[in-house]
């Protein structure tokens, strides 16, 4: 199977990779779903745009616990690499990813589509100037914005707002046009990322489907299905693909 994934990539024109949180979990963030997901321990309201609203401080005591605390000592792993090799070898044209957790772009992925945001920016929710996030104290909560004393917001989508824009258009364009797409750690149930796949698929694209066990995609659009977890299936196939 890896020998025929392998083929699949190297004879594509267009090949565009989809990955979820089974991605990142082996750097050692947690799942957000799941039995030892991050649901489990803190009540998803919190991340609710309206609760944002109106328990604000709260709220983001919580963010900087998860998000900054946490994930700000991980790292890529060897997943992350190996997409970002293929796109430097002009075998990957694109990362499309719900994971904001900014590892593909430190891996030195180039072209990645962040659908659900990034941790790396927040925005004022008042004039809506944007910051890096090394450029915020987060000592002092909530963080405001510099011009004009506005609250600043994380730079990822809170339950209840939409997919952030130029995301969502280039993340269904890439699918669109690609003839080979990689699905890598992601369960397919999240909406309306699901649906990325599925566009994929009915345009023509081969799936290939990376991840330790049947998801929602498994037997609706996936062509090659590698059971494995990301960093051994990828590994894997990078060493077929060598052999071509």
């Amino acid at each position: 199977m890896y020998a025929k994934a392998a083929q699949m990539i190297q004879s594509s024109k267009r090949c565009v990779a989809f990955t979820g949180a089974g991605i990142s979990v082996e750097s050692g963030i947690p799942p957000f779903r799941g039995e030892n997901g991050l649901w489990n321990k803190y009540d998803p309201q919190i991340f609710d745009i309206q609760y944002f609203h109106t328990h604000t401080r709260h709220s983001w005591e919580v963010i900087r616990e998860i998000f900054y605390d946490l994930f700000g000592t991980i790292r890529p792993n060897a997943a992350h690499y190996a997409l970002a090799e293929l796109e430097a070898n002009n075998l990957l044209s694109a990362v499309i990813t719900q994971n904001v957790d900014n590892l593909h772009y430190d891996a030195g992925s180039i072209v990645v589509h962040e659908f659900h945001g990034s941790l790396k920016n927040v925005v004022c929710l008042n004039c809506r100037t944007q910051y890096k996030i090394l450029e915020v104290d987060l000592n002092v909560l909530p963080p405001k914005c510099e011009k004009c004393g506005g609250i600043l917001k994380p730079g990822v989508i809170f339950f209840g707002e939409a997919i952030p824009e130029p995301a969502k258009t280039n993340s269904f364009n890439e699918a669109g046009k690609a003839d080979c797409f990689i699905l890598i750690g992601t369960t397919g149930m999240v909406a309306p990322a699901n649906m990325i796949p599925a566009n994929a698929k009915s345009n023509g694209a081969q799936i290939i489907e990376i991840n330790p066990y049947v998801s929602e995609y498994t037997t609706s659009v996936t062509d090659v299905f590698l059971e494995e977890q990301a960093t051994i299936a990828m590994e894997k196939l990078m060493e077929e693909i060598e052999k071509l």
